[in-house]
């Protein structure tokens, strides 16, 4: 009797029970201590530990696949070929081929008034032939250029006519007429400062005056008599 008076006078012993769990978590369960009265039998039922209990963790669904994320969608294109650079060709022109040119040109185009013969059209003829002949003060022949008198004297000696040599002794050398025709003399003022061949339709040949040369030019003036040699 005295023994068990003595059992139960002992602390009473804590036992706990351990239930493990697969997620990591454990429970512990504190059992009361028993009173002092507690039979063997549930002291015996109270030191009995639970075995271990496992439990199972809620199985989590993986995430489905997809191969949506991070695909892009392109064409390829052929990159066109480069298109070749054209550089346009430089012309060269040498300067002895210029100057031959220009030389020639000078050549063929000038006209040698020295070597010309009385033209079959008679006065106006004549004088066509030395279209583009510089003026010059004084001057009477092609080799020297002319003035105004003494072109229209060097061309009537080329058809046989003798002219004096200023153009007011030619004024009054020759018969006046009111009604001119075609190789005519024509002159200005009265004395006369300036004559010319009369070539009809208010045109006429002559030398004009420096830096003029020889040509077919409209009568400037209405101031004008005619006369013929």
């Amino acid at each position: 009797m005295s023994g068990i008076v003595a059992s139960a006078a002992q602390p009473a012993v804590k036992t706990s029970a351990v239930i493990a769990a697969s997620g990591g978590l454990v429970a512990s369960f504190a059992l009361p201590a028993s009173a002092a009265t507690a039979s063997p039998k549930s002291v015996a039922k109270a030191t009995t530990v639970a075995a271990p209990v496992a439990v199972q963790a809620p199985e989590t669904a993986a995430p489905a696949a997809t191969n949506a994320f991070g695909v892009i969608g392109f064409k390829a294109t052929a990159k066109p070929k480069p298109k070749p650079v054209v550089v346009p060709a430089v012309a060269v022109t040498r300067t002895a081929d210029r100057s031959s040119a220009s030389t020639v040109s000078r050549s063929t185009t000038r006209k040698d008034y020295t070597s010309l013969k009385p033209a079959a059209g008679g006065v106006l003829g004549i004088a066509a032939q030395y279209e583009g002949l510089m003026y010059s003060y004084g001057g009477t022949s092609p080799s020297t250029g002319f003035d105004c008198s003494g072109f229209t004297a060097y061309v009537f000696r080329q058809v046989g006519i003798s002219l004096p040599r200023t153009a007011e002794a030619q004024r009054q050398a020759t018969t006046r007429v009111s009604s001119p025709q075609p190789g005519d003399l024509v002159f200005f003022g009265s004395p006369a400062y300036h004559v010319g061949i009369y070539a009809g339709n208010g045109m006429m040949w002559d030398s004009p005056r420096s830096g003029k040369a020889v040509a077919l030019r409209s009568i400037w003036s209405s101031s004008v008599t005619y006369g013929r040699p």
